[in-house]
């Protein structure tokens, strides 16, 4: 297949950052996608209504002229958060998700959970209030090997919380491993997963090819090649438990190329092509609506896109960067070429 046509997709992951940053980066996910959920974890986290729709007033108003673009927002799951603070977001008609970052565990996640058990509560509300909890799924213990984290945090606190919460609908962010696959799949239907393009189309030898490489550096970090297999095999296995979601996060070049670099790749600029490429590479390309434009929006029960996109096996040359605000965004394949092109 030389070309193929899907419903238009969404992305149920999405970084945006804000401000001059996020106008930097936006007009890439508004060109490729309908929709898209927007993590909270700016500074200050969005924790309320109020902090949301001022984000989400300040995305439109980014927007390129005759973009119908539609973020979704999120709220920043923290420790003292309450069932009122739930109660409001699912009343305001434009809040469609709660975000769980174990506190540490990636970027701006200082205000994140510390012990879930404080949460129970406010969980609950969530279940009752019928808005899916995104789970940045790993454990923070720094006695966990960084390549074990995520099945650790499925060990510990993931099964715990869907025999717990058993009518709380989760989604299992960016999954890395074999075990998240299998836990997914065994699990209820209402648990479901979303998995990036650059952990289908990477494993954790791209970090290190001819050097260390930041750019490929990214939370959860990439894994061994079975890994990768085990993702690809659920994306293209047409379950609806699995679909898009970017984890498209900019970063100002010298925050990634440092002594301490910064974790996230810079995909919004390729969202769909790069998923055609691995599905092509799978032999999978009629598999890919599913995944990228009816599995997602089925299960935050939004009704389907009605436009469609075509997409062309057309390489195009990747620029070694964009501008970032006053500084410079490095993307993934920076000075390359990507295989799949859109219309």
């Amino acid at each position: 297949m030389d070309s193929i046509s899907i419903t238009q997709p969404d992305d149920w992951h999405l970084h945006l950052r804000d401000d001059d940053y996020m106008r930097a980066v936006l007009a890439h996910s508004a060109q490729r996608f309908a929709r898209a959920v927007i993590m909270p974890n700016l500074k200050p986290p969005v924790t309320t209504v109020e902090a949301a729709q001022g984000y989400r007033d300040r995305i439109l108003a980014a927007l390129p002229a005759g973009s119908s673009f539609e973020p979704l927002m999120t709220l920043y799951l923290t420790d003292n958060m309450r069932p009122a603070h739930i109660r409001a977001a699912r009343a305001s008609g434009f809040v469609h998700a709660v975000k769980y970052y174990p506190a540490g565990a990636t970027t701006n996640s200082d205000s994140g959970v510390t012990d879930i058990t404080r949460c129970f509560d406010t969980l609950e509300a969530v279940a009752d209030a019928g808005m899916p909890l995104l789970i940045h799924g790993e454990v923070t213990d720094p006695s966990v090997d960084v390549f074990d984290r995520e099945r650790v945090f499925i060990e510990r606190t993931l099964g715990m919380l869907v025999q717990r919460l058993s009518h709380l609908r989760i989604v299992l962010e960016h999954i890395t491993t074999a075990e998240a696959v299998a836990f997914v799949r065994s699990a209820p239907d209402n648990v479901a997963a979303t998995i990036t393009a650059h952990h289908l189309l990477l494993n954790r030898n791209a970090i290190f090819q001819g050097g260390v490489r930041p750019h490929h550096y990214c939370l959860p970090v990439l894994k061994r090649e079975t890994h990768r297999q085990a993702l690809l095999g659920a994306a293209i296995s047409g379950s609806p438990k699995f679909f898009l979601g970017t984890d498209s996060a900019p970063h100002a070049r010298h925050t990634k190329e440092n002594d301490c670099g910064c974790a996230g790749m810079y995909t919004a600029h390729a969202g769909i092509e790069l998923y055609a490429e691995a599905f092509d590479q799978a032999g999978a390309l009629n598999r890919l609506e599913g995944f990228a434009s009816h599995h997602g929006a089925d299960f935050y029960r939004l009704p389907r896109n009605p436009r469609r996109i075509t997409l062309r096996r057309r390489p195009w040359p990747v620029p070694q960067d964009f501008a970032y605000g006053e500084h410079r965004l490095v993307p993934l394949r920076a000075g390359g070429e990507i295989g799949w092109s859109i219309d």
